[in-house]
């Protein structure tokens, strides 16, 4: 993997490198339990949906696919986001969301050190919103 360091200190990857890989390479970068909290989500996402395209946006966002964005997957120093697309269209029976929640549009889930994930739960809200996605393609 190519990488070079900027001035700041952050790493810079290659655009020809595939976006599962530049994923790979940021979860490892992290080495902490945010790159643990990503990389399980990251699996919860490929099991709820095994056709999920997965894409690196925005200088360093993970980013899933079906048929239209589903979710983002962003670290910051406390907190791993997860922010899906049409988060405000979908039923959240569980209460998973508990960020973003005021927008017409997003709705996100933030995971801080320690917090277990309800895989089941959102599996369901992964699904719902790959639903959403192909009713209207």
């Amino acid at each position: 993997m190519t990488m070079k360091t900027t001035k700041s200190g952050a790493t810079e990857r290659k655009a020809t490198e595939s976006p599962s890989r530049l994923i790979d390479a940021r979860i490892e970068e992290l080495g902490d339990w945010r790159g643990e909290m990503l990389s399980r989500l990251r699996s919860v996402i490929k099991e709820a949906d095994p056709d999920i395209v997965e894409e690196w946006k925005w200088r360093g966002v993970p980013v899933w696919y079906h048929d239209g964005m589903i979710c983002t997957g962003e670290t910051y120093k406390s907190i791993v986001k997860m922010t899906f697309a049409k988060g405000a269209a979908l039923k959240d029976p569980s209460r998973l969301f508990n960020s973003s929640l005021d927008g017409n549009t997003r709705r996100a889930i933030d995971f801080h050190e320690g917090q277990t994930i309800d895989e089941d739960a959102l599996k369901a809200l992964i699904r719902a919103a790959i639903t959403l996605n192909t009713s209207k393609s």
